[in-house]
């Protein structure tokens, strides 16, 4: 019994006559994409997930899937899980997501991409006379597809289908941020583009009379079936499908898994095999900009509000560590507002021509756009959001929380929440500082993998450091930098010098005392 992905853990002898043809047409050619290697956070002893009124925020943060150049440098492990229906294949994919103990996990299953059937087809699902269990019924082409994007890191959408109805919803599900994905479906190795996505490829094998009981009790519990309309589903489509398509495919498995989820020998094997593969691809970013020489100019993206003696006085104000939190308050908001104002005047506009109430026509200009929203970098950037609301009418908001791993010193995303059809904005992207650059490009490479294109991004920060605007400009040279002071160093915790403070500490009120006990430190909030 073997461990390594390529080669089995368990086998079982051939079985069916026609399972030859199908395997050699199934197997990936000498060419199939290698393959590649993904990441993990640190293990938790506490549950990943904090979940409050309006969100779900991973305590365990994603870490980062890109390079210093803020391009896709990793790719989302994927797990493959095959079987026969009702054979365990959530179970098994539920207990290795339990075992596993990382975040942004994301579990797809193939039920999602069944075809949208035909009025005909509708009428034959209604009497349990349409073949659900053949290759023909799923959208595999949307499957493909779909599973590329996620495993590049992309977000996408999810149908979602009624088997009830035989239809897909409306709404679509969206899914982002993976790691690790584990795909489960009958035919999860039946096509030879689909293979090849695949880093672990699982076989579930559960006795035949076990899978028909609990098909019996799913389909008549959770999709509204009577029990003679399954049985004859069951001997007329299901188990001849297994027979033709889905056993001879246990030969492609990587892993077989008898007895399904109840298996935890197996399981055990699969999730250490996994964590191997994850701390094989674990990126430094914060390290290795922190250790750039930047020497270049600063670049022509690189836009700093005009430093006139009202913009001066008000840094005078804010950078002073003797200045009040009221006050700081007070005086940041001002220069947020300078701020978000300078950073408007770079949106596209366009001529246009009115009339003014004396009749007259005046020449003028209007957004060229479709929407605007702002993106608050939490929890500092969301300081930011009032001066934008104020400005900008009907601006929509979204929020990204990034935080620094404490043990690793990289940047971990824990949550976001942004708007449907953001790829159609231009985005104001919210920050207090930045130093490194690395938070920042962090938020970048979401927006880009959500579609929003990289020149409708403007990085908008009251202070930046002369490293942070390099390392964003180098990795996103076509995202606009827009701030009130650029300073020239970082201290060796990486904060800006001369600097400003820790921005979110003097907003909020949260200043580190030196009189404060370590039980206090540790109970300051999350967020």
């Amino acid at each position: 019994m073997e461990t390594e992905c390529g080669k089995k853990m368990s086998s079982r002898s051939d079985s069916g006559s026609g399972g030859e043809d199908s395997l050699d047409r199934l197997r990936p050619g000498p060419a199939a994409v290698p393959r590649r290697k993904s990441t993990t956070s640190q293990s938790k002893t506490e549950p990943p997930l904090l979940r409050t009124g309006t969100r779900t925020i991973y305590t365990a943060g994603r870490p980062p899937w890109y390079d210093q150049h803020g391009a896709q440098s990793k790719e989302a492990f994927v797990i493959g899980l095959c079987g026969g229906s009702a054979s365990g294949k959530t179970t098994v994919a539920n207990n290795i997501i339990e075992a596993l103990d990382v975040p942004w996990v994301v579990l797809l299953s193939m039920d999602s991409f069944y075809k949208v059937l035909c009025a005909e087809e509708q009428a034959l699902a209604a009497s349990n006379d349409y073949n659900f269990d053949h290759p023909a019924s799923f959208d595999f082409e949307l499957l493909v597809s779909t599973l590329q994007k996620l495993k590049q890191g992309k977000s996408v959408k999810i149908p979602v289908y009624d088997f009830t109805t035989h239809k897909r919803h409306k709404d679509w599900k969206t899914v982002y941020g993976a790691s690790v994905i584990i795909f489960e479906g009958i035919m999860s190795f039946a096509d030879k583009e689909l293979l090849q996505l695949l880093d672990m490829k699982i076989f579930v094998d559960t006795d035949s009379d076990v899978r028909l009981v609990r098909r019996l009790r799913r389909d008549i519990t959770e999709r509204g079936r009577d029990i003679g309309g399954v049985i004859k589903q069951y001997n007329k489509f299901v188990k001849p499908a297994f027979d033709q398509y889905i056993e001879p495919t246990m030969r492609l498995a990587d892993i077989v898994v008898p007895r399904g989820g109840g298996n935890m020998v197996a399981i055990d094997l699969i999730v250490q095999h996994v964590h191997s593969q994850l701390e094989e691809r674990e990126l430094s970013v914060r390290a290795v900009l922190a250790s750039a020489q930047q020497t270049q100019p600063l670049p022509q993206t690189l836009s700093v509000l005009e430093s006139s003696p009202q913009v001066r006085g008000l840094h005078t104000i804010i950078r002073d560590k003797e200045t009040s939190r009221d006050e700081f308050i007070f005086y940041s908001k001002r220069l947020m507002r300078l701020l978000i104002e300078h950073a408007l005047t770079f949106l596209p506009s366009q001529p246009c021509t009115i009339q003014t109430p004396q009749g007259q026509e005046y020449e003028g200009r209007s957004y060229r756009g479709k929407g605007i929203t702002g993106v608050s970098v939490l929890r500092a950037g969301e300081t930011m959001e009032p001066a934008l609301r104020a400005v900008c009418k009907d601006v929509r908001i979204g929020k990204i929380l990034i935080q620094t791993n404490l043990d690793s010193g990289e940047p971990e995303l824990h949550y976001l929440r942004l708007p449907k059809d953001i790829s159609e904005d231009h985005v104001i992207l919210m920050d207090s500082t930045v130093s490194t650059g690395a938070a920042a490009m962090m938020a970048v490479r979401v927006l880009l993998d959500h579609e929003v294109q990289e020149e409708k991004i403007m990085l908008v920060s009251l202070l930046m450091a002369e490293l942070g605007v390099h390392s964003v400009a180098y990795a996103f040279p076509q995202v606009k930098i827009i701030t009130t002071a650029v300073d020239k160093g970082l201290d060796d915790l990486l904060h800006v010098t001369p600097g400003i403070g820790d921005f979110g500490d003097r907003y909020f009120g949260t200043d580190r005392s030196d009189n404060w006990s370590e039980e206090e430190e540790q109970e300051r909030p999350f967020c």
